[in-house]
């Protein structure tokens, strides 16, 4: 049975290969800089590896937060709501998508609703890319959600100026996890 609750990550500083091909010094993987992974806005041919990757990311780092939702569900609610809704990018190495951000409008602020990247993608910058792109495009102040628990997803978003306003019990989302409300606001200073 899933329960909200701290849990450690995995360590995904080094990821190992069983291929010597892929390897660098040590049986690390060596992947190419992050700028090669070219960001591009998703259509719909891409709704598969959205939903692989918004399932791998979850299982990987939040299993703490079991989802209200099957994998079936997931794909469907990919292709039939989250991709046509638009405001969705993609991080693409070679022709796998490797990162996914939503974001949406309303009338008080803008909304960094997805933020996800494959385990084996995790810091090399691209979410750092995804969000910048982002936040170029989007008004302030910018929200997110995260759960309290997901202290390297909180540890990012503070990196990037987010601050926390609010802290929930996690009643009002589908997990039942305690969250956190962040946002980016104007500076003051300009």
């Amino acid at each position: 049975m899933c329960q909200c609750g701290p849990v450690s990550a995995p360590s995904l500083l080094a990821v190992y290969c069983s291929s010597s091909a892929a390897r660098g010094s040590g049986g690390a993987v060596v992947y190419p800089c992050p700028m090669s992974a070219a960001l591009r806005p998703a259509n719909i041919d891409d709704a598969l590896q959205i939903a692989e990757v918004l399932l791998s990311s979850r299982k990987t780092f939040l299993p703490y937060a079991c989802s209200a939702h099957t994998d079936a569900e997931v794909h469907q609610w990919v292709r039939e709501t989250l991709i046509p809704t638009g405001g969705v990018s993609v991080a693409c190495v070679d022709t796998s998508i490797v990162g996914v951000l939503a974001t949406s409008r309303a009338s008080d602020a803008s909304w960094v609703d997805q933020l996800y990247l494959r385990p084996s993608h995790v810091g090399r910058g691209i979410g750092a890319r995804l969000l910048g792109q982002a936040l170029r495009s989007l008004s302030l102040p910018v929200r997110l959600y995260t759960f309290q628990a997901n202290g390297r997803a909180r540890s990012f978003y503070e990196r990037h100026g987010f601050k926390a306003v609010a802290f929930t019990n996690g009643g009002a989302n589908e997990e039942r996890c305690p969250d956190v409300l962040y946002e980016l606001a104007p500076s003051i200073f300009g």
